[in-house]
């Protein structure tokens, strides 16, 4: 498999609203401008992507990661991952978030794995009162 990461472009806006219907389009419109959103293509498809937000508009937070289900566990998530740490380094960021909910072991551990550590639970923020634990990672 051949694949690119690169931060995400206006012409990407299609495919990516489809995917993640959480999101305005205009708000997913501005973080492709502002680097907020990158991809991983293969042969011209968009076969993942990866959401950029900020806690309090400080804290870099993956918001959303995902990646075609037949293409998981071949590194395309740990790749648009380091993409992002060498980004945010590069802005003298030394710190990345993210979080899974409580009932999603395989993320947690992708999480691990990658070098974050737990840093919290909120209980009861998801559907279902499902709880959401939050990770963190030095850069």
């Amino acid at each position: 498999m051949n694949y690119q990461i690169r931060f995400g472009q206006a012409d990407d806006l299609e495919v990516i609203s489809a995917g993640d219907l959480s999101i305005p389009g205009h708000i997913l419109n501005w973080k492709l401008q502002n680097h907020e959103i990158i991809v991983a293509e293969e042969e011209g498809e968009i076969v993942g992507y990866l959401r950029l937000e900020y806690l309090w508009s400080k804290y870099p937070y993956i918001g959303l990661i995902i990646v075609r289900p037949e293409l998981r566990e071949i590194g395309i998530g740990k790749s648009m991952l380091h993409f992002l740490e060498e980004h945010l380094r590069k802005q003298g960021i030394h710190t990345l978030y993210s979080s899974s909910q409580i009932n999603e072991a395989e993320p947690q551990k992708w999480h691990r794995h990658l070098g974050f550590k737990e840093c919290g639970i909120i209980n009861g923020i998801n559907p279902g009162e499902i709880g959401e634990v939050f990770f963190v990672k030095s850069l």
